[in-house]
């Protein structure tokens, strides 16, 4: 079940292939499912979702939107589709949060600057060149800034992929040859570990998605690790009842069969440092 992941750059063509690989390999498309399930869960507007992610935000959406849980939404409706197999997913930080994974391929398909703002004129049917350059800027300025926040890298750097496609001097088609060719490749083949760590990183998704949407634990940062159904949670939480009520959310999560609590207590002289410093 390929699972091919791939970026979202404005006007490098990287959506016709993702749509022509989806036709030629028999492949679901990602298209609105992460922002309707991301909008959905934070219960704001889809319009919203789409303003934050293309930079076009205003200061106020901005600085009253929680970023946080956009991004652990995100990650949970990625896992998930991956998790179904047989899907192109493009944009949203698929290629970062499955690289670990050593059946899904990662792709880059890029284009020349100036490419991407003749593609923008053409399909704005305008000639205002100055605003198209603008606009290319801004949505590159965006994505570079969140995949920096939420995954501490540099967009664009070709280490974080397995292939990287430039549309100047290659078709579509052909890029769309390129990365069947690679799934077909037996680096890329499914495996039960390979299978079994998408799944273990699929339910560790659901699982910090479940502690974000309840008012007591919403506000811990713990290590999740999951197993096979059985999640180990470490880390440091303010009180036992808060340690109580982590366990308890968790044990309730769809595909959790064990909790190991690991979780430790802040000391009283860390809890009374902070109460001084507030």
């Amino acid at each position: 079940m390929p699972v091919i992941a791939m970026t979202q750059e404005m006007g490098s063509l990287a959506k016709d292939v993702a749509l022509e690989l989806a036709a030629t390999m028999n492949l679901a498309v990602m298209r609105h499912e992460v922002v309707d399930h991301v909008a959905g869960k934070m219960h704001v507007s889809t319009s919203l979702i789409n303003r934050l992610r293309e930079g076009k935000a205003g200061l106020i959406e901005r600085a009253t939107t929680d970023t946080e849980r956009v991004a652990i939404y995100t990650a949970e409706e990625v896992f998930e589709l991956a998790n179904r197999g047989n899907v192109v997913l493009r944009g949203w930080g698929a290629t970062c949060l499955l690289r670990p994974v050593p059946h899904v391929v990662t792709v880059r398909i890029t284009r020349s600057f100036d490419k991407r703002v003749e593609w923008l004129m053409n399909h704005l049917e305008t000639d205002d060149r100055e605003f198209a350059e603008s606009e290319i800027r801004r949505s590159d300025h965006a994505h570079a800034t969140r995949m920096h926040q939420i995954f501490g890298v540099t967009w664009g750097d070709p280490v974080l992929y397995d292939l990287v496609l430039n549309t100047d001097r290659l078709s579509v088609h052909t890029c769309v040859e390129q990365i069947r060719q690679l799934t077909a490749r037996p680096e890329f083949q499914e495996t039960e570990a390979s299978r079994q760590l998408l799944a273990n990183m699929t339910l560790a998704a659901h699982v910090r998605s479940a502690l974000k949407d309840h008012e007591t634990t919403q506000d811990v940062n713990i290590t999740i690790e999951a197993q096979k159904g059985r999640v180990i949670l470490k880390g440091i939480v303010v009180n036992a009842h808060e340690q109580s009520e982590v366990e308890k959310v968790v044990s309730m999560v769809p595909g959790v069969t064990a909790v190991e609590n690991r979780l430790r207590l802040m000391s009283s002289s860390r809890l009374f440092t902070h109460s001084k410093t507030t």
